[in-house]
């Protein structure tokens, strides 16, 4: 065996059997860290706040974050999504699939990896497991806008949708609003009935979409191409949390629904190309011009609802700056094992 293999079997030895000593040092004494189990003991609260101040930076321009890049395959696709926070002192790039069908496989929808550089130097100085994490930060945006754009501090919770994402956003919105009950949709009722037993603090009730949707704020978590959302379920003073339109084609809201209502979006480059907005404007149904804001310009006090009857949607594409946030904090969080950069 190579000496790098040697020094390699030996690390990860001890990393899952502790106390194992390793045999050999890294040839030129560079380390990277690999983490997992980022998500342990991570506290939503914390990760609410950190994606918040990430969404304030953004909002006073303050970050490098170009669009995120897809590339499309035979069952889903890939995307990178690099950034740099200067307030944080960090910078990266998460490498994350979307792939539907991976659940009958035994498989995540959405599995994702960031890794961090050196900023002095560019080397690679950690890699994270950061599956759980993008759950997470998703949920936390959404935890943000409700807690800046709903007009109620005291809510009924609607959700389409019943997956990881769907729980995500229940769990970080809880921390943001107070929440009274929750009405749920999905096509499973299997699904359905997972859903309402990881929540049994809440009242929760398995209802038609059209039902769900006479709420406080709605969140939506389809991969659906088609809108499930129709414009006239929609209340005055409602707010929206759409989380599933995340590539081109998708959209899960009657368009006549935008057009009623304040859309903030995460960023508009990217919510344009893959939000739920992406397919109306490709339509000629919404405009770029429509938008009312971003969700940084929100948190900054820049932008607002406009009135406690308005109806708003946040349109979540999922930021790198979100990413970079979650891990500057998970990197204190789970497992590490030290992997030789050669």
């Amino acid at each position: 065996m190579s000496l790098y293999g040697d020094f390699l079997k030996n690390r990860i030895s001890r990393f899952f059997c502790p106390g194992k000593e390793i045999l050999y040092p890294a040839p030129n004494g560079r380390f990277m860290q690999y983490f997992t189990d980022t998500d342990m003991g991570l506290d939503i609260g914390k990760v609410n706040l950190a994606v918040e101040a990430a969404f304030a930076d953004h909002g006073r321009g303050l970050v490098q974050m170009p669009p995120k890049v897809y590339v499309t395959l035979p069952a889903g696709d890939f995307r990178t999504m690099p950034a740099y926070i200067p307030s944080l002192s960090i910078a990266g790039v998460k490498i994350v699939n979307v792939h539907p069908e991976n659940p009958a496989k035994g498989l995540p929808t959405v599995m994702a990896l960031t890794i961090i550089l050196d900023i002095p130097t560019g080397q690679p100085k950690a890699i994270i497991n950061a599956t759980k994490l993008t759950d997470m930060r998703t949920g936390a945006a959404g935890a943000v806008a409700g807690k800046y754009l709903s007009p109620k501090k005291e809510i009924v919770l609607g959700v389409v949708g019943t997956g990881r994402q769907a729980e995500a956003q229940v769990m970080a919105i809880s921390r943001e609003l107070k929440i009274r009950e929750i009405r749920v949709w999905g096509r499973s009722p299997e699904h359905i009935r997972k859903f309402a037993d990881r929540f049994i603090e809440y009242p929760c009730h398995s209802l038609p979409i059209e039902k769900v949707c006479d709420c406080d704020l709605l969140v939506t978590t389809t991969p659906s191409r088609s809108p499930i959302v129709r414009s006239e379920w929609i209340h005055e003073g409602t707010h929206i949390n759409a989380i599933g339109a995340d590539a081109p084609g998708k959209e899960e809201l009657d368009p006549a629904l935008l057009r009623r209502a304040q859309v903030f979006v995460d960023d508009a480059a990217q919510a344009v190309h893959s939000g739920e907005i992406n397919v109306p404007i490709r339509e000629g149904l919404f405009r770029e011009t429509d938008i009312a804001g971003t969700l940084g310009e929100v948190v900054i006090g820049k932008k607002k609802r406009a009135r406690s009857d308005s109806i708003t949607i946040f349109d979540s594409t999922g930021l790198a700056i979100q990413d970079l946030a979650i891990a500057h904090i998970a990197m204190e969080h789970g497992r590490k094992i030290e992997l030789p950069f050669l």
